[in-house]
Protein backbone atom coordinates (compact mmCIF):
# COMPACT_ATOMS: atom_id res chain seq x y z
CA UNK A 1 0.00 0.00 0.00
CA UNK A 2 1.46 3.41 -0.86
CA UNK A 3 2.19 5.49 2.20
CA UNK A 4 2.18 9.15 3.02
CA UNK A 5 0.66 11.31 0.38
CA UNK A 6 1.49 14.99 0.40
CA UNK A 7 3.36 15.25 3.69
CA UNK A 8 2.43 15.79 7.32
CA UNK A 9 -1.11 16.68 8.40
CA UNK A 10 -1.92 20.38 8.41
CA UNK A 11 -5.03 22.52 8.50
CA UNK A 12 -6.52 22.62 5.01
CA UNK A 13 -5.24 19.15 4.00
CA UNK A 14 -7.33 16.08 3.31
CA UNK A 15 -7.12 12.96 5.39
CA UNK A 16 -8.16 10.06 3.18
CA UNK A 17 -8.93 6.76 4.89
CA UNK A 18 -6.82 3.90 3.61
CA UNK A 19 -8.59 0.63 2.80
CA UNK A 20 -7.25 -0.87 6.03
CA UNK A 21 -8.48 1.82 8.43
CA UNK A 22 -10.56 -0.69 10.41
CA UNK A 23 -13.07 1.87 11.74
CA UNK A 24 -16.58 1.85 10.22
CA UNK A 25 -17.01 5.54 11.11
CA UNK A 26 -14.26 6.36 8.64
CA UNK A 27 -14.49 3.64 5.98
CA UNK A 28 -13.66 5.40 2.65
CA UNK A 29 -13.88 8.78 4.42
CA UNK A 30 -12.41 12.00 3.09
CA UNK A 31 -11.81 14.43 5.97
CA UNK A 32 -10.97 18.10 5.53
CA UNK A 33 -8.61 18.92 8.39
CA UNK A 34 -9.66 22.24 9.94
CA UNK A 35 -7.22 22.26 12.86
CA UNK A 36 -4.06 20.32 13.65
CA UNK A 37 -1.79 21.10 16.58
CA UNK A 38 -0.28 19.84 19.81
CA UNK A 39 -3.72 20.01 21.44
CA UNK A 40 -5.24 17.64 18.86
CA UNK A 41 -6.93 17.73 15.48
CA UNK A 42 -10.40 18.51 14.15
CA UNK A 43 -11.89 17.86 10.73
CA UNK A 44 -15.09 17.38 8.78
CA UNK A 45 -15.98 14.24 6.81
CA UNK A 46 -16.83 15.57 3.35
CA UNK A 47 -18.43 12.51 1.76
CA UNK A 48 -21.28 11.39 4.02
CA UNK A 49 -24.57 12.97 2.88
CA UNK A 50 -27.57 12.35 5.11
CA UNK A 51 -31.21 12.35 4.09
CA UNK A 52 -32.01 15.51 6.07
CA UNK A 53 -32.63 18.37 3.66
CA UNK A 54 -31.13 21.78 4.40
CA UNK A 55 -34.60 23.23 3.71
CA UNK A 56 -35.88 21.30 6.74
CA UNK A 57 -32.88 21.86 9.04
CA UNK A 58 -32.02 25.52 8.32
CA UNK A 59 -34.48 26.94 5.78
CA UNK A 60 -32.84 30.40 5.68
CA UNK A 61 -29.68 28.83 4.22
CA UNK A 62 -31.29 26.40 1.76
CA UNK A 63 -31.05 28.71 -1.28
CA UNK A 64 -27.25 28.70 -0.93
CA UNK A 65 -26.89 24.95 -0.29
CA UNK A 66 -24.91 23.09 -2.89
CA UNK A 67 -26.58 20.03 -4.44
CA UNK A 68 -27.57 17.52 -3.22
CA UNK A 69 -28.97 20.08 -0.73
CA UNK A 70 -28.75 17.87 2.34
CA UNK A 71 -26.94 18.13 5.66
CA UNK A 72 -23.82 15.95 5.64
CA UNK A 73 -22.58 13.83 8.52
CA UNK A 74 -19.34 15.61 9.43
CA UNK A 75 -18.21 12.99 11.92
CA UNK A 76 -19.11 11.04 15.03
CA UNK A 77 -18.32 13.82 17.55
CA UNK A 78 -21.04 16.34 18.50
CA UNK A 79 -23.63 15.12 15.99
CA UNK A 80 -26.26 17.61 17.20
CA UNK A 81 -24.05 20.59 16.27
CA UNK A 82 -23.87 21.97 12.73
CA UNK A 83 -20.80 23.42 11.03
CA UNK A 84 -20.89 25.15 7.66
CA UNK A 85 -18.34 25.58 4.91
CA UNK A 86 -18.73 28.17 2.20
CA UNK A 87 -17.04 29.00 -1.07
CA UNK A 88 -16.56 32.69 -1.63
CA UNK A 89 -18.60 34.18 -4.45
CA UNK A 90 -15.69 36.21 -5.77
CA UNK A 91 -12.01 35.55 -6.43
CA UNK A 92 -11.05 37.82 -3.57
CA UNK A 93 -13.40 37.30 -0.62
CA UNK A 94 -13.97 40.31 1.54
CA UNK A 95 -13.00 39.53 5.12
CA UNK A 96 -16.17 40.15 6.96
CA UNK A 97 -18.81 39.23 9.37
CA UNK A 98 -19.64 35.54 9.55
CA UNK A 99 -16.70 34.35 7.42
CA UNK A 100 -13.52 32.73 8.75
CA UNK A 101 -11.17 31.88 5.89
CA UNK A 102 -9.70 28.37 6.10
CA UNK A 103 -7.86 28.47 2.76
CA UNK A 104 -8.15 30.74 -0.28
CA UNK A 105 -11.81 30.76 -1.33
CA UNK A 106 -12.95 28.40 1.45
CA UNK A 107 -14.28 29.52 4.80
CA UNK A 108 -16.27 28.54 7.86
CA UNK A 109 -19.65 30.23 8.05
CA UNK A 110 -21.37 31.57 11.18
CA UNK A 111 -24.86 30.08 10.98
CA UNK A 112 -26.15 32.28 13.82
CA UNK A 113 -26.38 35.07 11.24
CA UNK A 114 -28.88 35.39 8.43
CA UNK A 115 -27.38 34.86 4.95
CA UNK A 116 -27.87 38.56 4.11
CA UNK A 117 -25.75 39.52 7.14
CA UNK A 118 -22.59 37.81 5.86
CA UNK A 119 -19.75 40.12 4.94
CA UNK A 120 -18.73 37.85 2.05
CA UNK A 121 -20.98 36.73 -0.83
CA UNK A 122 -21.21 32.94 -1.15
CA UNK A 123 -21.10 30.83 -4.28
CA UNK A 124 -21.67 27.57 -2.40
CA UNK A 125 -22.57 26.29 1.05
CA UNK A 126 -22.51 22.89 2.69
CA UNK A 127 -23.69 21.98 6.20
CA UNK A 128 -22.15 19.27 8.37
CA UNK A 129 -23.65 17.70 11.51
CA UNK A 130 -20.86 16.70 13.84
CA UNK A 131 -17.14 16.52 13.24
CA UNK A 132 -14.13 14.22 13.53
CA UNK A 133 -11.75 14.82 16.41
CA UNK A 134 -8.44 13.44 17.63
CA UNK A 135 -6.73 14.01 20.97
CA UNK A 136 -3.07 15.01 21.28
CA UNK A 137 -0.84 12.61 19.27
CA UNK A 138 -3.85 10.40 18.36
CA UNK A 139 -3.78 11.35 14.67
CA UNK A 140 0.00 10.89 14.54
CA UNK A 141 -0.47 7.36 15.88
CA UNK A 142 -3.15 6.60 13.27
CA UNK A 143 -0.92 7.96 10.49
CA UNK A 144 2.00 5.82 11.71
CA UNK A 145 -0.33 2.78 11.65
CA UNK A 146 -1.20 3.50 8.01
CA UNK A 147 -4.86 4.41 8.59
CA UNK A 148 -4.76 7.68 6.61
CA UNK A 149 -3.18 9.24 3.57
CA UNK A 150 -2.60 13.01 3.62
CA UNK A 151 -3.32 14.84 0.35
CA UNK A 152 -3.72 18.42 -0.78
CA UNK A 153 -7.33 19.59 -0.84
CA UNK A 154 -9.07 21.44 -3.62
CA UNK A 155 -11.84 23.90 -2.72
CA UNK A 156 -14.25 21.90 -4.88
CA UNK A 157 -13.78 18.81 -2.67
CA UNK A 158 -16.00 20.32 0.03
CA UNK A 159 -18.80 20.93 -2.48
CA UNK A 160 -18.73 17.83 -4.66
CA UNK A 161 -22.02 17.20 -6.45
CA UNK A 162 -21.29 13.47 -6.01
CA UNK A 163 -19.98 13.33 -2.43
CA UNK A 164 -20.29 9.54 -2.15
CA UNK A 165 -17.74 9.20 -4.98
CA UNK A 166 -15.27 11.70 -3.50
CA UNK A 167 -12.93 9.07 -2.00
CA UNK A 168 -12.34 7.51 -5.42
CA UNK A 169 -11.99 10.92 -7.10
CA UNK A 170 -9.37 12.15 -4.62
CA UNK A 171 -7.36 8.91 -4.69
CA UNK A 172 -7.50 8.73 -8.51
CA UNK A 173 -6.09 12.23 -8.96
CA UNK A 174 -2.99 11.29 -6.93
CA UNK A 175 -1.79 9.09 -9.80
CA UNK A 176 1.00 6.56 -9.48
CA UNK A 177 0.45 3.63 -7.12
CA UNK A 178 -2.67 5.27 -5.69
CA UNK A 179 -4.55 4.62 -8.95
CA UNK A 180 -4.73 0.92 -8.01
CA UNK A 181 -6.87 1.82 -5.00
CA UNK A 182 -9.03 4.25 -6.96
CA UNK A 183 -10.34 1.33 -9.02
CA UNK A 184 -10.74 -1.19 -6.20
CA UNK A 185 -14.27 -2.26 -5.21
CA UNK A 186 -15.56 -1.76 -1.67
CA UNK A 187 -15.56 -5.52 -1.18
CA UNK A 188 -12.31 -7.05 -2.53
CA UNK A 189 -13.97 -10.48 -2.77
CA UNK A 190 -15.99 -9.24 -5.78
CA UNK A 191 -12.84 -8.22 -7.65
Amino acid sequence: MPSGGDGPPRAGALLVATPGIGDPNFERAVVLLLHHGEDGSLGIVLNRPSELEVETALPAWSALATPPGVVHIGGPVGPSGVLALGRAGSDQPVPGRGWAELSPGLGAIDLSLEPAELGTPLQALRLYAGYAGWGPAQLADELAAGAWWVFDALVRDAFSAEPTGLWWEVVRRQGGDFRIYAHAPLDPSVN
